[in-house]
């Protein structure tokens, strides 16, 4: 069992994008009120005092999307400057990055990670529920804005959905070939979406090695992030090829991450909420953080047989919010 050391920190459960396979199309989602996030002194006080002193040292911000959250920049600039952070990176859909890019690099943000589901402007805004202005291009310099300023890597995520962007696996792959970016095909699961999955399905990570292979060859790369994906590269490729295959290889094992929710949930595991924990109430109750600290301490021994239990079920567990509320 690896280390846990490395927290994914979601800063608030709304999105600009209703992407298909975080949410299904039309719903009603209840957000959780302003007054109950985590305000930037708590998140500040968790990570000071019981976050870092039980271990951990990688943080991701994410959302719902990241950089809708007021402040976000200050965030990023708090956490950069604690002496214990080793790492520092960030998941966003980056419609509002190209404006952003450079105040969060100053502010000590180096990695990014952009989820691009397409090169086709319309399956793009089919995949986001935009039925408006198309958003691509906007997305697209923000990409491009993150890339000349210097954040490296500069990663791309990709959720591969039959029939509606498994046609673009060959051209998004080769987004890696002149330049220096790292693409990470996403097994689609049911989290999020599971009417969307049952109907559409979903496509195993050999299954798109297999057609990169026959296009160009693949050679695995000497490489080992922070997360759980496989990396190759195209033969004389700049850039990488990930693979996060939650759903045809079971990589609990590997998994060194829990998840801390904007309404200040703690979850040791995205596909069930056993062991959680209500950090924000305990907090504003008066709960001391010397209390706090232990509970997540207890909370880091159980892990490992919280897994097992979810490797042995085979099944995953049920959840009453979409990705985008998770923290996914």
């Amino acid at each position: 069992m690896n280390q846990v050391d490395y927290l994914r920190i979601s800063l608030v459960d709304r999105c600009n994008f209703r992407c298909l396979y975080c949410m299904p199309e039309g719903s009603d989602l209840e957000y959780v009120l302003q007054q109950d996030l985590l305000t930037q002194e708590e998140l500040t006080t968790l990570l000071r005092e019981v976050f870092i002193p039980v271990g951990f040292t990688r943080f991701r911000l994410t959302g719902g999307e990241p950089l809708i959250r007021p402040g976000v920049v200050d965030i990023v600039r708090t956490i950069a400057q604690f002496p214990e952070t080793q790492d520092l990176s960030m998941t966003t859909n980056a419609f509002l990055l190209e404006s952003m890019a450079q105040d969060l690099y100053d502010a000590g943000l180096r990695r990014i990670n952009i989820s691009l589901d397409s090169l086709e402007p319309e399956t793009f805004d089919r995949i986001i529920g935009n039925r408006g202005r198309s958003r691509w291009q906007q997305v697209w310099g923000g990409i491009q804005t993150a890339y000349r300023i210097g954040f490296n890597p500069l990663k791309l995520n990709v959720v591969v959905i039959p029939g509606i962007n498994d046609h673009e696996v060959l051209d998004l792959a080769a987004l890696s070939v002149d330049r220096e970016w790292h693409v990470r095909f996403i097994e689609f699961m049911p989290i999020g979406n599971g009417e969307l999955f049952n109907d559409q399905g979903w496509i195993d990570s050999e299954t798109i090695r297999q057609q990169i292979r026959k296009r160009w060859g693949l050679t695995e790369a000497n490489v080992r992030g922070n997360g759980p994906a496989d990396v190759f590269k195209i033969p004389g490729a700049k850039g990488t090829l990930g693979f996060i295959s939650q759903m045809s290889e079971c990589f609990c094992d590997r998994c060194n991450r829990m998840r801390l929710s904007a309404d200040g949930w703690l979850r040791p595991c995205l596909l069930n909420e056993i062991g959680q924990i209500d950090l924000r109430t305990q907090l504003r109750s008066g709960v001391s953080t010397r209390e706090l600290r232990q509970q997540v301490s207890e909370l880091l021994g159980l892990k490992p047989e919280i897994n097992y239990k979810q490797r042995q079920s085979g099944t995953t567990g049920k959840y009453h919010r979409t990705m985008s509320q998770i923290g996914g």
